[in-house]
């Protein structure tokens, strides 16, 4: 399950297969083993592309700064609402979304009716919340950490290791993938290489940048374990919200947090 993750996000750039109703069957297929669509994953992450840490329009924005790590798997949950709130379907991808949902409500009624959910729980939604974990962390978090810049040299990080390249399929060169998106995941780390001189002219982020600064630790350590981030040290619907508390000296501990975690603009 978690090859799968990297076979539906190379399928939605049609970089699992050149043969494209091949692509479209593997993007099907691991949407299907992963719990989700193909058309709503395909359609929110193109969006995710085009607009990288933007707080409204990249929806895996969302997923990242909106609550703790260790809760970033349901979040996911997320790209079906921006899918229907946006209407970015087209042809017959609602046609797709519904028959990819139907077979999952088809599999967990008979998993009710035939009494084998306790299979289901163990060897499906047990791997899958794992899964949608490492893919949150590796995918979401990390490459685009602190989640400010939205230059194309700068919204995501690459961390070189011969190592995590095998283990997470190349999401340590997550910029390389941003950079130039139908490259397959097997050959980030060779791209990597040969572009590294333009990354340092450009001041490209080539580390994972968590343990680098006093900053940067409280920063993960935070996003750990509450991980909710204001855009604004001064504004923002969070603020607003912590202000109707009326203990003072909590609302102040609060709203030190606040503005000590805010993401700021790039």
């Amino acid at each position: 399950m978690h090859i799968e993750g990297t076979v539906i996000h190379d399928a939605c750039h049609k970089a699992a297969h050149p043969v494209p109703w091949i692509n479209q069957a593997m993007g099907h297929g691991s949407a299907i083993l992963l719990g989700f669509s193909f058309p709503v994953f395909t359609r929110v992450h193109l969006q995710h592309h085009i607009h990288v840490n933007h707080p409204k329009n990249d929806p895996d924005h969302i997923v990242s700064t909106f609550g703790p790590i260790w809760l970033i798997a349901p979040r996911f949950f997320y790209h079906e609402v921006f899918f229907f709130q946006r209407k970015l379907w087209k042809k017959y991808e609602l046609l797709q979304w519904g028959i990819e949902r139907s077979i999952f409500i088809t599999i967990i009624l008979a998993g009710i009716k035939f009494d084998f959910m306790n299979i289901i729980y163990n060897l499906w939604f047990g791997p899958a919340l794992m899964v949608g974990v490492t893919l949150g962390i590796f995918f979401d978090y990390l490459p685009h950490r602190p989640f400010r810049s939205r230059n194309k040299w700068l919204n995501a990080r690459v961390y070189p290791s011969k190592f995590m390249n095998l283990i997470i399929m190349g999401q340590n060169y997550h910029l390389i993938h941003h950079l130039w998106p139908s490259i397959p995941w097997f050959e980030y780390k060779i791209a990597y290489e040969k572009t590294k001189p333009l990354l340092d002219i450009k001041g490209s982020p080539q580390r994972v940048g968590i343990f680098e600064s006093k900053k940067d630790i409280f920063n993960f350590i935070y996003d750990l374990l509450i991980g909710i981030r204001s855009h604004t040290k001064k504004k923002g619907k969070l603020r607003k919200f912590i202000n109707l508390y009326p203990g003072f000296k909590i609302k102040k501990f609060l709203l030190k947090l606040i503005n000590k975690s805010a993401i700021g603009k790039s």
